[in-house]
């Protein structure tokens, strides 16, 4: 991984930011556990399977990264020990993907224990036979999931490559359409985009160059507009988009404004409504913000210090 100029105030930041995001999380995780019942309701906005996965995404970069301090470092694998303890050491990753082949959320969540050396032989197993089915391959979704998939697979070390031009193509983003009739889903899609495409910032190269270009020029803006009107969690997601560049294009106003958010416990609120007090609510609201500040924190100092060895991608 190469290294991008990033002025020191925003490093100084960014640390603060991850490692305070990072410590709240650790000392809240024990609101979000997977129920002791074998069924999840997926379709539940309140299950804890989906932020379990964001905390093994966010710790599985800090490990990889390999940024972080001592204590920083002990915190992400005790967290990513923690989730992998909840999904049964992957059992309950693999019986998902048994009973529902078609379903990809599954294999998304396995890829971050993987990126950090954590594999489960009889999903390994699984999915490469998966991965050699047309059906699998042809499944019907959203330009910018394809590409989470695509990643994924990747990730885990799977046979099949995709044409991964013609997959960043189809996206939103891929069309270098119209800057200002971006809304605030969009802007989410079009981060996803980029950090699949890169592997989270691993992979700065792999942008394609007229995407590299268009976000050099709209990235900054759209960071400003989304500052403006409070919206933290989506900033954040901005400012990983800046790690994943090439070269960071933003100044230090999206990470002035976290800061600024950030309570003294590390909670950073998604927004600018008020916290509830009570914390296992809190972390239900605010535990995606802090996933996405320790990513953002994470991935900008590595790209600035460039010392975390970037994996093979085929």
């Amino acid at each position: 991984m190469t290294g991008g100029i990033v002025p020191a105030e925003v490093l100084r930041t960014a640390h603060t930011i991850g490692s305070g995001a990072l410590r709240w999380l650790r000392a809240n995780a024990h609101f979000g556990p997977l129920p002791t019942h074998t069924v999840v309701d997926f379709n539940d906005r309140d299950s804890a399977y989906k932020p379990l996965g964001e905390t093994a995404l966010a710790t599985s970069l800090v490990l990889r990264e390999g940024v972080a301090g001592p204590g920083e470092l002990a915190a992400a694998r005790e967290l990513l020990d923690y989730a992998w303890g909840q999904f049964r050491e992957g059992d309950f990753l693999y019986e998902r993907q048994v009973r529902h082949p078609l379903v990809t959320d599954p294999l998304e969540t396995y890829a971050h224990f993987v990126r950090a050396g954590i594999r489960h032989e009889r999903m390994d197993r699984l999915l490469a036979h998966l991965d050699e089915l047309r059906s699998v391959r042809a499944i019907e979704m959203m330009a910018n999931r394809r590409l989470a998939v695509a990643n994924a697979s990747r990730v885990v070390g799977l046979a099949h490559r995709p044409d991964w031009a013609e997959l960043s193509a189809d996206t939103w983003l891929g069309q270098t359409p119209e800057p200002w009739v971006i809304d605030w889903m969009t802007a989410y899609n079009m981060t996803h985009a980029v950090f699949h495409i890169t592997d989270w910032g691993a992979h700065p190269e792999l942008l394609p160059a007229e995407i590299r270009d268009y976000l050099r020029v709209w990235l900054p803006v759209w960071v400003d507009v989304w500052a403006e009107v409070a919206q933290f969690d989506l900033v954040g997601e901005l400012l990983i988009v800046d790690a994943c560049l090439p070269e960071p294009v933003c100044d230090d106003q999206g990470w002035r404004t976290l800061a600024a958010a950030q309570r003294a416990d590390g909670l950073l609120p998604r927004d600018a409504d008020p916290v509830d007090e009570d914390p296992r609510q809190a972390f239900k609201d605010h535990e995606h913000t802090a996933v996405v500040a320790i990513v953002a924190g994470t991935v900008t100092l590595a790209r600035s210090l460039g010392t975390a060895p970037a994996p093979t991608l085929g």
